[in-house]
């Protein structure tokens, strides 16, 4: 099926919310409570979240697009860091937070995570980022090995509050080409 990679506007806040509510579970740690997910998607990956982050000047979200479904989708961050774990690990500045990078399992294996890391590189690289960093769940080999294709590097750790429990992340970084 053919897609498009494009900005996300107001009116896929909804849609995000429902690719959220599938993607999100997977990056979790094996043997994480279904309470504490619960709890994260509502407070962070809700559609009034969704709206709030779209109507925010500092975040750019990208989204694939097959036909009118959203099949992934990745959120751009341009403030500087707060976390004292990532201040102190960055060394490419400026940078660029990619807080979200997720693709529907139907979708895994097709090559759309490598195409959406693209367009959000280059998404970066145009908002005047030198470096893009992301936490990624340090359980989660997968997606570190993605990053790790992707051009990205660990730098360091932080904590990262998935309901009641405080879980551990790696702090990943790359440098972008204007």
């Amino acid at each position: 099926m053919m897609h498009v990679i494009r900005t996300a506007t107001t009116d896929d806040a909804g849609r995000l919310a429902e690719l959220a509510a599938v993607t999100f579970p997977l990056a979790c740690p094996p043997g994480s409570d279904p309470e504490d997910i619960a709890a994260h998607l509502a407070s962070a990956l809700s559609p009034d979240n969704f709206r709030a982050y779209l109507a925010d000047p500092s975040v750019t979200v990208l989204v694939i697009d097959a036909g009118g479904r959203l099949r992934g989708y990745s959120m751009l961050v341009k403030r500087p860091a707060t976390d004292p774990d990532v201040v102190s690990a960055l060394a490419i500045l400026p940078s660029v937070e990619l807080s979200k990078c997720y693709v529907h399992p139907e979708h895994h294996g097709l090559g759309a995570a490598a195409e959406l890391m693209r367009a959000s590189l280059a998404a970066a690289a145009e908002s005047g980022g030198k470096g893009v960093w992301l936490g990624v769940n340090s359980q989660n080999a997968r997606a570190i090995r993605f990053y790790e294709k992707s051009g990205f590097r660990r730098v360091g750790t932080k904590s990262f509050k998935l309901g009641s429990t405080v879980e551990h992340d790696f702090v990943m970084e790359r440098a972008v080409q204007p």
